[in-house]
């Protein structure tokens, strides 16, 4: 049986939330994030970003500024000692301006695919994982595959917590106020007493 891993969600919860981060300048990380993602490292827990970015589909910008941001982001958190294992996203959107992205797909949050993905490619055990994210969309790709959800309050996560979360059947195990009061309590989950 593999280990269990961190799987963050990237808008509203690594970064910013912008709407769709169409040129670079719109990419700014949220405050701890690289500290938070440097004491998983730190204990040799993977850490993941899976990341719907439907704005791709729609042609709000390049897949050019993706790998664009993601360069950026791997920069950024290496210059707090901090990395990330993989970063997965999904580019389709049943109503995708471009046909190639045009599909009802497996991967898009909060469908499993892109976990199931990683897991069988690192060697996962998702029942052993956590999944961080700001939208229901996130705890429910994490029931779905087995993993513990963690909603952040920052991004759109106050609102779905609020005004969502009543109506839900799928519950978060954890609130946290941001990344690194999620990380802390997964810390603590995964190494009771220190």
């Amino acid at each position: 049986m593999g280990n269990g891993a961190v799987f963050l969600d990237r808008d509203g919860t690594i970064n910013e939330q912008m709407g769709y981060i169409n040129h670079l300048s719109r990419f700014k990380l949220l405050p701890g994030v690289g500290a938070a993602i440097r004491a998983l490292n730190e204990r040799q827990v993977p850490v993941f970003v899976v990341t719907n970015q439907s704005g791709l589909a729609r042609g709000y910008f390049p897949e050019s500024l993706l790998d664009q941001v993601h360069r950026e982001l791997r920069q950024r958190l290496a210059e707090d000692g901090a990395r990330l294992d993989g970063i997965y996203v999904c580019p389709h959107h049943p109503e995708a301006k471009e046909a190639r992205f045009r599909l009802d797909c497996p991967c898009r949050k909060p469908k499993p695919g892109l976990f199931l993905q990683a897991a069988s490619e690192h060697g996962l055990d998702l029942t052993r994982s956590y999944v961080v994210g700001d939208r229901w969309s996130d705890l429910k790709a994490a029931a779905a595959c087995g993993a513990r959800g963690v909603l952040v309050l920052t991004g759109y996560g106050r609102g779905d917590w609020e005004y969502l979360g009543p109506g839900q059947t799928v519950r978060p195990h954890q609130v946290a106020p941001d990344l690194p009061a999620a990380v802390a309590w997964i810390i603590n989950d995964l190494f009771p007493g220190g």
